[in-house]
């Protein structure tokens, strides 16, 4: 898999995708439509506060790597935006509707359950049973083109493991059998899981900060000139 998307890039294709399947009458977006979707307060993990000017900036890039593209209709002056990402006829990726609403809510909101997956994805796809999110999170996860989502290691106090995708790049996958009652004292953190979960909670604070730093400078100079 080529793609590799930066937090901000997935939030704004995980925004347009939702939008698509649930507001269709308002799809494509405008930039004002879309900026609204990405600071959205339900739905979204982390909330953010992010201006125009950087959601432009994420819209170029993005059309630059051919996975977003300008559609304006007819007689219409806004531009509007709609994306190449998944199940459009130039995309590289054709997923089933509970895949594609799993893929979705992981842009949107990050590492999660099957359980929760199969909740709040309910919204855009249609899901029989809990069994029927852990066959979309599997069939995902052993693509032939290359996995697109991935098991991680379970977290103390977690009944269920949650899934990642591996759309910003590659992440440890749970590789360890879970730990017997013998072999782990009752009640006692698995010490590992929570250093893995707590840097990788730091790695993604770290990421989207950079890149709102980075958009904020690239924003300036237009801001000067308005």
């Amino acid at each position: 898999m080529n793609i590799e998307l930066s937090a901000l890039e997935a939030r704004v294709l995980g925004c347009l995708i939702e939008k698509q399947i649930t507001t269709p009458e308002q799809y494509p977006m405008s930039l004002n439509a879309l900026t609204n979707a990405c600071n959205q307060k339900s739905n979204r993990d982390p909330v953010l506060q992010l201006p125009e000017v950087e959601v432009q900036a994420l819209i170029d890039g993005l059309s630059r790597k051919h996975l977003l593209l300008e559609k304006s209709g007819f007689g219409s002056r806004v531009p509007k935006y709609q994306q190449r990402f998944c199940n459009t006829e130039f995309s590289v990726f054709q997923f089933t509707a509970q895949e594609r609403a799993i893929v979705c809510e992981l842009l949107l909101r990050g590492p999660q359950t099957p359980g929760e997956l199969r909740s709040r994805a309910a919204r855009m796809a249609e899901f029989a049973d809990a069994a029927a999110a852990e066959q979309a999170l599997e069939a995902l996860a052993h693509r032939e083109s290359g996995a697109m989502v991935v098991r991680l290691a379970r977290e103390p106090g977690r009944r269920d493991a949650r899934y990642a995708h591996l759309f910003s790049g590659p992440i440890a996958a749970d590789s360890t059998p879970e730990p017997s009652p013998a072999q782990t004292p009752s009640g006692a953190p698995s010490v590992p899981a929570h250093a893995d979960r707590l840097a990788a909670l730091e790695s993604e604070v770290r990421s989207l900060r950079e890149e709102i730093e980075r958009l904020k400078r690239r924003g300036e100079p237009e801001a000067g000139r308005a």
